[in-house]
């Protein structure tokens, strides 16, 4: 799929990056989630206290692991992703769940029980950060359970190949303070932060991950 009209610069890069690499990237990592124990209770406490009963997004899904594993956690859950490259993927390997190409930035719904933005945060432009917490808030019911995962830093990591595909990604890493202020501006409140050291041979990159929890 090319370009939007009117669609930012950003956004088009990202999804054709992701279209280009996503049969790679799915083998690369399907089971990161295998070795990150830490990263699992976390999903599972989100889960607890979303319930069952309640529509749950994983917004920026990818190939689908985070959220199959969202649904094996007893979640009504369903995949959104910029990428149609990767939701064709998540529906093939997923096929009892639902996957649509939509933009993070523009969930469209409302009433959610949670929304769960694992790594695609990290896509996002600075300047437009306050835009899609505030788009998560709306999406989300009163009461609803926000959780974001991102790597650690203040740097940009850009890159112009990847898995032997001509890309043009921006990795950007973030602070949990500071993405804890953004959130008690869209009107969050946040309710838990954690920091983990990388995790031994893992294939992402070598940072610390933090995660935050938040409710509507």
């Amino acid at each position: 799929m090319g370009r939007v009209v009117g669609e930012p610069p950003d956004r088009s890069a990202t999804r054709a990056g992701y279209d280009a690499i996503a049969e790679p990237y799915a083998a690369t990592f399907r089971d990161e989630l295998d070795r990150a124990p830490l990263d699992r209770a976390v999903l599972a406490a989100f889960a607890e206290l979303v319930g069952p009963d309640a529509e749950v997004v994983d917004a920026g899904s990818g190939p689908g692991g985070v959220t199959a594993h969202l649904r094996d956690l007893g979640l009504r859950v369903r995949g959104v992703d910029l990428s149609p490259g990767m939701v064709a993927l998540a529906r093939r390997e997923h096929p009892d769940l639902a996957f649509d190409v939509g933009d993070l930035a523009d969930l469209d719904v409302t009433g959610l029980g949670g929304i769960v933005a694992w790594y695609s945060l990290i896509h996002v432009p600075p300047a437009q950060l306050p835009g899609v917490l505030a788009g998560f808030h709306r999406a989300l019911r009163p009461g609803g359970q926000l959780l974001l995962g991102f790597q650690v830093g203040d740097d940009v990591s850009h890159h112009d190949e990847a898995f032997g595909h001509r890309v043009d990604l921006d990795f950007r890493r973030l602070r949990p303070d500071a993405v804890a202020t953004l959130l008690a501006e869209a009107g969050f409140a946040v309710t838990a932060r954690a920091v983990r050291e990388p995790v031994a041979g893992s294939r992402a990159a070598a940072l610390p991950q933090a995660f935050l929890m938040a409710q509507r």
